[in-house]
Formats: structure tokens, C-alpha cells, sequence
């Protein structure tokens, strides 16, 4: 099968890798976003997808606007692929588009759809603590992300699975389901499904504000944004932005998912349900760990921060570092 694939992320990437390395499938060329200056030293920096595309000297299209690209549209049509591949490409692709290909362009998407369907789909999965998640591969339309689909694959969601490591078990999930899903395309094996618009949920893109942390919500609800928007969670800290980018939930609801290296907190969770503060309060530090600050409901240990300008550090290493103690507070502007 002759393929074009269009991506442009690191989750793009393994789906690309399996289509080189697989002898039923030949990728003509690779359509991927314009190279982006990046912060350090504001160096053009090509796309993961395109490093990969030059280092198999695949020809490489990175047109502005894609629907408006005569030399690139041009390219498309005189590929005469049998499918474009879409992986987090990053544009809108218009009916001509979509139309050129002869079995049309198959969207590998991280959600199991019609929920989450848009631009952030892992992230918000995770931040409304959904138990799973997964890939579904569809027949693009005009809509976004409300194609028929094709085949699904599901993945448990993990107390500790961040917006990163669940993107990167999806990716390598996705590059799987699409090679099925394109085999089966090839043999009439697969019949497209339509999606239930009654059921969809979407996924926007994240601003600014998702960013920041309301102490008065719960700590699994604080827990769940600092691990879906990661590692861009920030709270106030002694009038400095401080980010948060690993926590825990302190609660006997969650004592069974402690990882090994807070077994030492086990025993003292009945003496930390006696604790109590204001919200965003530190009320405990844990020796060795890190500090506890009191929520809107129940206590959320700080595992890992970034104070700005400096590196992430472990919790323990802040407490010691700042001198913190019992009594400062966390602030948010909300």
C-alpha cells in the first residue's frame, strides 16, 4: 500500500516507524508542520516527525496552511497514495484533501470515540480521572474528529500515569492498531462505524488558566490536573510561581496505589486523617518525601516541584532547600 503520512508530535512518531518497517506498506512522503523556533537559543528546530522522515530520506512537505498550498496540494494528488495517514498533524485537512486518496485518509486519534474528541484528548482524559482510555482509528470527514470508526483499542489509566507516559503507551498502541486497521482496509475486512453524536465530548485546547491550582478543590481533582496538564501546573509559593509536576492523593481510598517508594507512608495514614488546615495550607511534612498541603478535600502530598528558573527537584529536596515548614501557605489568584 502506498501511503502519505502527515504528523507532526513525539505520539506521531511510532506509528511512522511501524509503517517504514513493515514490507506491506511504502510512505511516499511525510507532511508535517513548518519547523518552529524553540526557547533555547531560538533555533529553527524540525518536528520529531521530520527528523525521523530525513533520516529515511523521505521527501518532506511543510506547508503553512495545507488546504492553501498549490505546490503541495499538486504533490498530494500526484503521489496517488491508497491512504493518507493522520497522526496529530496539526492542521485541518479540506475535502479535496480528504477526497484524493483511494481508501481516504485514516485518523489515528487518542480517545476511545466519540468522547474527547479535539485538540487534547490525553490531557483531559485524564483530568476528569476517566478510568481508560485508548485509540481509536476512523475515517476522516470534514468534522473534527466525528468520522466513522474504524477499530478501537483500549488502556487502563493508572493513579500515576501522567499526560507524557500515557501519551507515550498510547503512541506505541496507535502504531499497532493502525497497521491492523490499514491490513484490514486493504482485505475489505473492516466495515466503518458511525459515531454517536449524542454521545461525543470534547476536548479544547488547554489555556493558560487550566494551568493554575484552585487549593479549594479535592486532592484527587488537584492530583488529576497536575498529572493531565503536566508539567505546567503552577501555584504561588512565598510570592514565586511555583510548579507542581508529581503529587499524591493522601487517603485510605487511594492506599493500594502507593507506589514502593511511599510505602513508608502507609502506616501513618490514619494519623494524617486527623490533620487538618486551610486550603493550600502546608500541614505536615513528610521526612524524606516531601511536603503535605491540606485541599478543599483531604491532604495532597507534594512529590516533585520546579521553583522558576531552576530544575524539578524531588519534594524533599524543596522542603530542605526553602526551609520549608508547617503553616506556609500555597496561593492561587482564582
Amino acid at each position: 500500500m502506498k501511503i502519505v503520512f502527515f504528523g507532526t508530535p513525539e505520539f506521531a512518531v511510532p506509528t511512522l516507524e511501524k509503517l517504514l518497517n513493515h514490507p506491506e506498506f511504502e510512505v511516499l512522503a511525510v507532511v508535517t508542520q513548518p519547523d518552529k523556533r524553540r526557547e533555547r537559543g531560538n533555533k529553527l528546530t524540525p518536528s520529531p516527525v521530520k527528523t525521523v522522515a530525513l533520516h529515511h530520506n523521505l521527501p518532506v512537505w511543510q506547508p503553512e496552511r495545507v488546504k492553501k498550498d498549490g505546490e503541495t496540494l499538486t504533490n498530494l494528488q500526484n503521489t496517488h497514495a491508497d491512504a493518507f495517514v493522520v497522526v496529530a498533524y496539526g492542521q485541518i485537512l479540506s475535502k479535496k484533501i480528504l477526497n484524493m486518496p483511494k481508501l481516504g485518509c485514516i485518523n489515528v486519534h487518542g480517545s476511545i470515540l466519540p468522547k474527547y474528541r479535539g485538540a487534547a484528548p490525553i490531557q483531559w482524559c485524564i483530568y476528569h480521572g476517566e478510568p481508560e482510555t485508548g485509540i481509536t482509528t476512523m475515517l476522516m470527514d470534514a468534522g473534527m474528529d466525528t468520522g466513522a470508526m474504524l477499530l478501537k483499542a483500549t488502556t487502563p489509566i493508572n493513579l500515576l500515569d501522567n499526560a507524557d507516559n500515557l501519551a507515550a503507551r498510547l503512541a506505541t498502541i496507535g502504531g499497532d492498531l493502525l497497521i491492523e486497521t490499514l491490513l484490514k482496509l486493504k482485505h475489505q475486512e473492516i466495515e466503518a462505524i458511525p459515531q454517536d453524536n449524542s454521545e461525543a465530548t470534547y476536548a479544547s485546547l488547554i489555556q493558560k488558566p487550566d494551568y493554575e491550582l484552585d487549593w479549594s478543590k479535592s486532592a484527587i481533582q488537584l492530583h488529576n490536573q497536575i498529572r493531565g496538564f503536566y508539567p505546567h501546573c503552577f501555584t504561588t509559593f512565598r510570592q514565586q510561581t511555583l510548579k507542581i509536576t508529581a503529587s499524591f492523593p493522601l487517603g485510605t481510598t487511594y492506599v493500594a496505589e502507593l507506589p514502593p517508594e511511599l510505602e513508608k507512608l502507609r502506616p501513618k495514614f490514619a494519623e494524617l486523617s486527623t490533620i487538618s488546615g486551610s486550603p493550600g495550607e502546608i500541614v505536615s511534612i513528610a521526612k524524606g518525601i516531601g511536603a503535605i498541603a491540606q485541599t478543599g478535600e483531604g491532604l495532597l502530598l507534594l512529590r516533585e516541584v520546579q521553583l522558576a528558573g531552576k530544575r524539578p527537584q524531588s519534594g524533599w529536596d524543596f522542603v530542605n532547600g526553602m526551609r520549608l515548614t508547617v503553616g506556609e501557605m500555597l496561593k492561587s489568584e482564582l
